[in-house]
């Protein structure tokens, strides 16, 4: 929630006045059942909070959303979002968009369109590691990226993926984020061949010693070739995050 929306809620009589100010000096506002939302994390970070579905119930999704209204809800299975879906539609009426996103797990509420900042390549090397690419690839969208996919271009085939890293570099795309499980070389093979920073994300798709991400983690972190940035197991959306930050640095 912005400032804008607590003085929203204020002038159509949600909350008091007090309760507005409270708001706004603490930095955050008390929704539900306890659950303090930051109404300052853009002002601060440059991002604003995004709401993870896992461990809030139903009821709180759509407390919360109905409350913040501009906000993106992560890892939100699609049975999840059919629960809530005729709870928080009629927010159309209101002129925000309520998109979700079935593979990316990711429900967007909106008003308006972001000013566009920039461009981000996302790759994913297997189509496994394709929800995870996802995730990043809406998530970056919402903060205002143009986003270029390429999918299933692992080292398994490493031919797929120099056709879409050359179309990608001369679409002058700035940022790369590189999604890969398994033993997690997508990343490394990319940043040895590319003048961009590289963000790679490995994914908790593997079996074996592979099982859970770590090794996939463990690869990206030991890479030899410079320029990687990783995030955590699965964390698509703090992958578009750095990227997003990395474009607007470049501002």
């Amino acid at each position: 929630m912005s400032v804008r929306s607590i003085l929203r809620k204020l002038i159509e009589g949600e909350i008091s006045l007090e309760e507005a100010e409270r708001a706004i000096e603490s930095g955050s506002m008390i929704i539900g059942d306890g659950i303090r939302f930051d109404v300052s994390r853009k002002m601060r970070t440059g991002f604003p909070e995004a709401v993870l579905a896992s461990g809030k119930s139903d009821d709180d999704l759509v407390d919360i959303i109905l409350d913040v209204r501009d906000v993106i809800v992560t890892r939100l299975p699609g049975e999840r979002f059919e629960a809530i879906r005729d709870r928080v539609e009629h927010l159309r009426e209101d002129g925000y968009r309520v998109d979700y996103h079935e593979r990316a797990r990711v429900l967007v509420v909106k008003s308006g369109k972001p000013a566009t900042i920039g461009k981000v390549g996302v790759l994913a090397a297997g189509t496994s590691d394709i929800p995870v690419a996802e995730e990043a690839r809406v998530v970056a969208e919402e903060a205002g990226c143009e986003v270029m996919t390429a999918y299933d271009v692992g080292v398994a085939g490493i031919h797929r993926l120099i056709e879409p890293l050359r179309e990608m570099l001369e679409a002058d795309v700035r940022v790369l984020i590189v999604v890969a499980g398994m033993e997690g070389a997508l990343p490394s093979v990319v940043a040895g061949l590319v003048h961009v920073p590289v963000i790679g994300v490995p994914t908790s798709v593997g079996y074996g010693v592979g099982e859970g991400g770590f090794t996939a983690l463990n690869s990206m972190l030991q890479s030899c070739s410079p320029g990687i940035g990783v995030v955590n197991i699965d964390n698509g959306f703090g992958a578009a995050v750095l990227a997003v930050k990395i474009l607007r640095a470049m501002e």
